[in-house]
């Protein structure tokens, strides 16, 4: 098997670099999918852009999943779980018989393995990290493996979340064994349970799956996924035309209807839970002051970068919580408007009239829509009300590794892109006080009311769905009031697949799940 698929590769590889000469040899069973940036990594612990995760859910299994077509939960390795009446501990009954692709056993002490990995700084493997989205699991207290087929989380404290981000990819359950042999290596040798096994990792040039004839799921349809790392998207755009791909993600929204009127091709489009926005450097400079904060909301003309730019496959934001989390979003919240005297007489308010700033913008990345052209509109729109924006642009993993660590001492702003699992994620990790990045977190622009803080630490805590939605829905007020952040868009994410695929869909989780695709 093997073998055939190396050569089926080779055919691949050709196909991908001669383009629509080579169509007619495109093999069939062969999934070449064309990924907008290459990956950090394949350990799913240790990475947090989708881009990485699109593979990752293909190659592991979490104890659960989101299912289909939906962020609800549903069983995965565990085939079952139970809570006790105070919400603080779960108890979960694993699946019989599944192994890695190692061939080493998932049974309960390789789950207690993951999380200690990833929790526990005196673990022997935690130095094989990063782990930036443990925060995801910091209300764990322990994990117990009582026996082989089931796994104890105790929590300190209720944690409503819980469930949903296990079935996210920080949940996603890694072979002890591939660790241990591999250490910090073992993001470029992954092993999971999942339907497609490692093959191989070529940098900037593809990452190769193949089948899971094992899986315990049953074994997919496709032979192989070849994902190519295309961070131009006009590139893509060209490789899809000429049959260099057969899956492209994030379609410009200019070539759209290219492929909408093409027989040739499938647009799938998924409404989800996703925020495009600017990170204000809240801490230092200019941006330190509200009304500036505020003016650069009022100064951005996000319609016409929604209706222009995006070409209407996104709609204006009004907040820091997408409206697909339709329980916990604050309907009352009005973006904020295009209104550049407002800007203005803020600004000089502010005293800030004419600064100077620096913007951070990237060349694509997760979610990132059009970041370019995006960047460089609101920098037009800035300069209407006085203020002289310089724009430094990198590549994605550069970018996250400007941004990620703090804006402090480099910019004052900076574009960001969150797909979310729950309503506590984004704000969680990337508004509270606790989340600046020296601690761990992503509030990269140093974000800081302790009313916020309280609000998010009381709604994660809370079992009842209507409590926690009136907290969110008054945190959302505040972080409107205080502009932390810029309010651009948020988007539907689409797809085009060439007519070829069958049984592909887009998923509100934004990931890709391609264990019931085909390809003739």
């Amino acid at each position: 098997m093997f073998s055939l698929i190396r050569r089926m590769l080779v055919v691949a590889a050709a196909f991908g670099a001669f383009g629509a000469t080579a169509a007619a040899q495109t093999p069939p069973g062969v999934l070449i999918v064309a990924q907008i940036a290459e990956p950090k990594s394949l350990d799913p612990h240790a990475v947090t852009a989708v881009n990485d995760f699109r593979i990752l859910m293909n190659v592991y299994d979490g104890l659960v999943r989101y299912k289909p077509g939906s962020l609800e939960v549903e069983p995965a390795l565990a085939e079952s779980w139970t809570v006790s009446d105070d919400g603080t501990v779960y108890t979960f009954t694993l699946r019989d018989g599944v192994t890695f692709h190692d061939g080493s056993a998932l049974d309960a002490e390789a789950v207690k393995f993951n999380f200690d990995r990833m929790l526990d700084e005196s673990h022997p493997f935690h130095d094989t990290g990063p782990f930036p989205l443990s925060f995801f699991f910091g209300s764990v207290d322990s994990v117990e493996a009582p026996d082989p087929k089931t796994v104890v989380f105790r929590l300190k404290e209720p944690y409503a979340p819980f469930l949903s981000n296990l079935a996210y990819p920080t949940g996603l359950i890694v072979s002890p064994a591939a660790v241990e042999e591999h250490g910090e290596d073992f993001g470029r040798n992954p092993s999971g349970t999942g339907p497609f096994k490692f093959v191989e990792w070529e940098s900037n040039a593809k990452v190769v799956v193949e089948a899971n004839p094992d899986y315990w799921g049953g074994a997919p349809d496709l032979k192989a996924v070849v994902f190519r790392p295309i961070t131009d998207a006009n590139t893509r755009v060209a490789e899809m035309l000429s049959g260099g791909i057969d899956v492209m993600v994030e379609v410009p929204p200019d070539n759209l209807s290219t492929f909408a009127d093409d027989a040739s091709y499938t647009v799938f489009e998924q409404a989800g839970p996703h925020l495009w926005f600017l990170i204000l450097n809240a801490k230092e400079g200019p941006m330190a002051d509200r009304k500036v904060r505020q003016a650069v909301n009022y100064a951005i003309d996000k319609k016409a970068l929604v209706e222009n730019v995006l070409q209407g496959t996104a709609a204006i934001a009004a907040g820091p919580t997408p409206p697909a989390f339709a329980w916990a979003y604050n309907e009352a919240l009005e973006p904020y408007p295009h209104d550049p005297e407002k800007a203005k007489a803020l600004l000089k308010e502010a005293g800030a009239e004419g600064a100077s700033l620096t913007f951070y913008v990237t060349e694509g990345g997760s979610g990132m829509l059009d970041p370019i052209a995006m960047g460089s509109a609101i920098q037009a729109d800035l300069a209407e009300v006085g203020l002289d924006v310089t724009i430094e642009t990198y590549e994605w993993n550069t970018f996250l590794g400007k941004v990620n660590p703090g804006l402090e001492g480099k910019a004052d702003m900076a574009e960001m892109a969150w797909m979310t699992n729950d309503p506590d994620t984004l704000p969680y990790l990337a508004l509270r006080t606790d989340a600046f990045p020296d601690k761990g977190g992503f509030n990269s622009g140093y974000y800081s009311n302790p009313k916020v803080d309280t609000l998010l630490e009381d709604a994660r805590k809370a079992t009842d769905q209507a409590e926690r939605a009136r907290l969110y829905k008054e945190m959302q007020e505040i972080v409107h009031e205080d502009a932390p952040w810029a309010f651009i868009a948020n988007w539907k994410q689409n797809a085009v697949t060439s007519t070829r695929v069958e049984g592909f869909e887009l998923q509100p989780s934004f990931f890709l799940l391609l264990d019931g695709v085909t390809k003739n």
